[in-house]
């Protein structure tokens, strides 16, 4: 086990915690719980994961030191709003970044606010990740089961490249580290935690989605940009326009029409142009 704590917020709105040194995949141990009865809201957070899994059966590497963290929630919500928990997780990791950052590490805040020069170094990608520099700083992937009584219960996983970057990958990649941050894990988890409490709330069971759009959209990057989305091979381009009420991307084609994406790979500006 890990000396992982949860923030005082999380800790008051009753929520639990199962901390590892090192675990197979934390979204498999929630998922595994959820399938023993666990009611759900508690936390799953390891330093390494050796079996962890991204998008789409991708794997997602986690070298020791970085954050593991998945939670697993049974939501009173129509399941067709599970999915924009990830909006609230992307939310909720904006906001514990700009906690724990140094003020020189300009940062969009959850108020929309710009920082020090007006341009955003850490900002959301749609649909899950977190960029810094443009690179990807953090992911998030959400996973459900249906219960027996008919409920969905949710696996919320972030992971967090806090110590190092994995290598290899087909796209750029960063930790806070390379940043010069220096973050325990520790310290990233019991800041995101809090965070989660307060937009977990704000979500309040699927009636306050669009307050938590609204605050993803103020931290989106590449709206207004050009952008390339890849989907079963099939790429389209256009103008990151915006996100709507329903979490889907909202593409402006070259022929003025407004293409609603609701899954795909997407890539910004020149590496937009470039995608074939």
């Amino acid at each position: 086990m890990s000396d992982f704590t949860l923030g005082a917020k999380a800790r008051a709105a009753g929520y639990r915690l199962r901390g590892y040194d090192s675990v197979g995949s934390t979204n498999s141990e929630a998922l595994e719980a959820a399938a023993s009865g666990d009611p759900g809201g508690i936390w799953f957070v390891a330093r390494q994961q050796v079996s962890g899994r991204g998008r789409r059966g991708r794997q997602w590497e986690s070298p020791y030191g970085n954050l593991a963290a998945t939670l697993l929630i049974v939501p009173d919500c129509d399941p067709t709003l599970s999915a924009t928990l990830g909006f609230v997780a992307g939310v909720s990791l904006s906001r514990a970044l700009s906690a724990i950052l140094p003020n020189g590490l300009v940062h969009i805040g959850i108020d929309g606010a710009d920082g020090l020069d007006g341009q955003s170094r850490i900002a959301l990608k749609w649909p899950n990740d977190v960029l810094a520099d443009g690179a990807k700083l953090a992911g998030i992937l959400l996973e459900a089961n249906k219960l027996p009584d008919g409920r969905q219960a949710i696996a919320i996983g972030i992971g967090v490249n806090v110590v190092a970057a994995p290598q290899g990958l087909p796209y750029p990649a960063i930790s806070l580290n390379d940043l010069g941050v220096s973050r325990d894990a520790g310290e990233v988890f019991d800041a995101l935690s809090d965070a989660w409490t307060e937009i977990f709330g704000l979500w309040n069971d699927g009636r306050g989605t669009g307050a938590v759009l609204e605050h993803w959209r103020a931290s989106a990057a590449g709206i207004g940009a050009p952008v390339a989305v890849t989907q079963n091979g099939d790429v389209v381009r256009g103008i990151f326009e915006s996100i709507d009420d329903a979490g889907r991307l909202i593409v402006r084609a070259e022929d003025d029409r407004r293409i609603a994406i609701t899954a795909g790979d997407v890539h910004f500006g020149a590496t937009a142009s470039a995608q074939s």
